[in-house]
Order: structure tokens, then sequence, then C-alpha cells
């Protein structure tokens, strides 16, 4: 596990507090998203389908600077859109430095390579950039010739001026799990403090709605993924939720643990679904009915959906809430190479994982010039 000393002792302060005051209910990261405005259009993502006049909006810094307080959370995720097209982004970064919160700074990294000098290295901060496999996967999924190259120059550069740097990686249905372990082995080898991913989620906005994993596939595609693992890789996650997606462990969606605040306001009930808004955080909390969410509750939305920001507070929580918890998470952290030879068959007849599957768009928009805007 590449996560610093510092930060899980922070969270398992946070969550040893909560836990002593009888809180059973409370946030581990707010999904911070100052603008939906992008330099990409995604076929699997449902944030750059708004109207242009909502594309323009953004949040300021003293409104999200507020939103973190409200929440009282450790860590702060900033998605987007792309968050390095607010104009105020620094500053929002500096801000949340300022007040010891953890930044995941989410990223294309399209930009990152030319503002990159505005930022100084901290703790706090880790640009998390988005990549999805090696480079022909990646830029079929961000539906952008060159999105590979673009990204991984700015990874170099974060990585030489001494960032934290994550690569954060979605797969969809029809990935070969031979081509993740050998992208595993190329983002490893830039110096990247380690790996975040997920499965895909089924935005309902997202024009591409084919190749969104359901359960068994998730858990079939990682476990081949996962098992008999290099120690050369390292993951920026809680071993347990790896071990989730592998299939070694059932947990419940815990969807107030990334609570979302974007400029409609805090998103019900989580980041990925959009019932409704709330004007405070305390509303949020108090008016959702959490019982209707996740897979226990049976609704259809929440069927397949494996995603970190609604599992992995699951895990957390379990690793740093219990003695049981935390061995297992230390057991898992210390012991992970998970021989399995049924998972090494699977890397052998990997063409049963790669359906006949279409290009997310007609072609990879080669006539989108990088650095457009949907706006």
């Amino acid at each position: 596990m590449a996560v610093p000393i510092s930060q899980m002792w922070t969270v398992a302060s946070y969550i040893v507090g909560k836990r002593l005051k009888g809180e059973k209910r409370y946030p581990l990261v707010l999904m911070l998203e100052p603008l939906f405005r992008c330099n990409l259009a995604c076929a699997g993502c449902g944030k750059v389908q708004y109207p242009p006049h909502i594309l323009k909006k953004q949040l300021t810094p003293e409104e999200c600077f507020a939103a973190v307080e409200e929440a009282g959370v450790p860590m702060v995720s900033i998605p987007g859109g792309e968050p390095l097209l607010h104009d105020r982004i620094v500053e929002i970064v500096n801000g949340l430095i300022a007040r010891k919160k953890y930044i995941y700074l989410c990223t294309n990294a399209l930009e990152l390579k030319k503002r990159i000098h505005e930022f100084t290295p901290s703790k706090y901060l880790t640009f998390s950039v988005h990549l999805d496999g090696e480079r022909e996967h990646h830029d079929m999924s961000v539906c952008r010739e060159g999105g590979w190259d673009l990204a991984v120059e700015g990874i170099k550069e974060a990585v030489k001026r001494g960032f934290r740097v994550t690569p954060n990686s979605t797969f969809f249905d029809g990935t070969d799990p031979n081509m993740v372990r050998e992208y595993f082995d190329t983002v490893m080898s830039l110096g990247v403090e380690g790996i975040v991913l997920s499965p895909g989620y089924s935005y309902d906005k997202a024009p591409d709605q084919q190749h969104f994993l359901g359960r068994a596939k998730s858990r079939r595609l990682f476990r081949a993924i996962l098992s008999n693992r290099k120690k050369s890789w390292k993951f920026n996650m809680s071993p347990l939720f790896l071990e989730f997606l592998m299939g070694k462990r059932n947990y419940e969606c815990t969807p107030w643990g990334s609570p979302a605040y974007n400029i409609f306001g805090w998103q019900k009930p989580c980041y990925l679904l959009q019932d409704g808004y709330a004007d405070s955080f305390k509303e949020l909390m108090e008016t959702t009915e959490w019982e209707n969410y996740g897979a226990a509750s049976g609704n259809p939305k929440c069927a397949n959906c494996m995603v970190s920001c609604g599992y992995e507070p699951t895990a957390v929580t379990h690793g740093f809430g219990s003695l049981a918890g935390f061995f297992a998470m230390a057991k898992a952290a210390l012991f992970s190479t998970y021989s399995d030879k049924e998972a090494l068959a699977l890397l052998d007849n990997h063409s049963s994982f790669v359906a006949e599957r279409e290009h997310l768009v007609t072609t990879i928009a080669p006539a989108a010039k990088l650095g457009e805007t949907n706006a």
C-alpha cells in the first residue's frame, strides 16, 4: 500500500474519533466538483453532457472552503470536469493545504505540464491523473488521439518536481487483463506513488451505455488483474477494497462516505447518482433516504456498482474501525501477492474477456483539437 503514514494516521484518528462519539454516518472524503467543464468528452462520462450555460459555471474558492469545513472531512477529491480549467484552482488548492486537508486533484493532465509551475509540492497534494490503460486503449476511452502522450508528459514533469502522483484508471467491459498488468508496469516505471483503479459506473448521461461492467464480470476481471501480482506494483487504495474487487470480500456501499458538492449544491445521495440536491451538508445527511441506496436496497441504479467512492469508505472504515479489520488490512498489505492458479488460467484465456466492441466513438476524434473545451 502506497498511502503515506501521515495520511493513514490522520484518517485512522478521524474514524476512531467518530466511533468514540457514537456517530454511525460520517464522510471520509468530499467529492468537490468546482466545475463540469472539460477539454475531453469521454464516452463513459456523464459530466460534460450538460448544456453550455451550465458548463460555464464554477464554484468560487470561498464556496469550496465552506463546503469542506461544513463536511469536516480529512480528505478532498477534486474531480470535474477538468479542475485545471478553473482559473482559481491554485487558490482553491492552497487554501485546502492551509487547512491541512489531503487533496487528490483529479486531472486528465492535458494542461498539467503547462500549469505545474503554479503549484508547490506538499504532502497534502496529489495529482490523480486519469489514465485508462496503455496508449491505444486510453486514447479510445477518452475519445482523443494523443491524450496518453500528453498525460504521461504531465506525470513525468510532476514527478520530477517532487509532487505526489497517482494514475487513476477506470476499466470497462472488454478490457484485457494482460493489458492492464502491462499498464501497471508502465506507470510504476514513471515514478508514481501508487495506482488507483475502479470498474466503470454507468452514468445515465454517458453516450456509451454498452460497456459498463456487471458485478460478476468485475470480480472476474479484477481477480485476473490483481492475483499473482508483482511486488513492484503499489496501490494508493485500501487493500481491503482491492480484495472486494477480486471477490474475496462482501461489502455494502457507504453512499455517505464520499458526499458530493458542486455548482448545484449537495448532491443526493452520492457522487454517482443525482436524485436531487440539499442546501446544506446537514440537510443531505438528515433528509436523504439512505436505505434506498446500495446493492442491498434493490435499487436497480446500484445493482452493479462496485465503484471506489461508494465501497472504499466501507473498506477503510472496516480497516481502521476495529482490531479485526486492522489485522485484515495489515495482512492484505504485507502478504499481497495472492497466488492463484485459476487466475493465471484466466490470463491465458484472455480472449474471453475481450468482447467484440465498437469504438466508443465513430473514430478517435482526430478533428477535435487538444485543449478545446465544451463550454
